[in-house]
């Protein structure tokens, strides 16, 4: 099993920056992916990056291209998002998540099978 904690969401203004954290505990997988979601009062949640965990292949939502910057640490077995330029829109609940196998659908919400709790992102202008 894999549990997944995220911190680091908080207030912004518009124009500023937050670093989100995914901390992973349990069985870790080679070929996994984790990405990050979101999902704002009322909508449906929306991929935003994600990053293969054994070759750190990366992937953006084209929302957040050049603002938002997906990593991860092997060895710390956390991801991290680095969010800049922070807009409104961008406020949403984070989630992180785990996908155990690989897929082309990096961006497949039904394709993770692990998820976070979530933290909240608000930005205000």
């Amino acid at each position: 099993q894999v549990q997944l904690v995220e911190s680091g969401g908080g207030a912004v203004q518009t124009g500023g920056s937050l670093r989100l954290s995914c901390a992973a505990s349990g069985r870790t997988f080679s070929r996994s992916t984790m990405g990050w979601f979101r999902q704002a009062l009322g909508k449906e949640r929306e991929f935003v990056a994600a990053v293969s965990w054994n070759n750190g292949n990366t992937y953006y939502t084209d929302s957040v291209k050049g603002r938002f910057t997906i990593s991860r640490d092997n060895a710390k077995n956390t991801v991290y998002l680095q969010m800049n330029s922070l807009k409104p829109e961008d406020t949403a609940v984070y989630y992180c998540a785990v996908r155990t196998y690989y897929s082309p659908r990096y961006y497949d919400t039904n394709e993770y099978a692990y998820w976070g709790q979530g933290t909240q992102v608000t930005v205000s202008s």
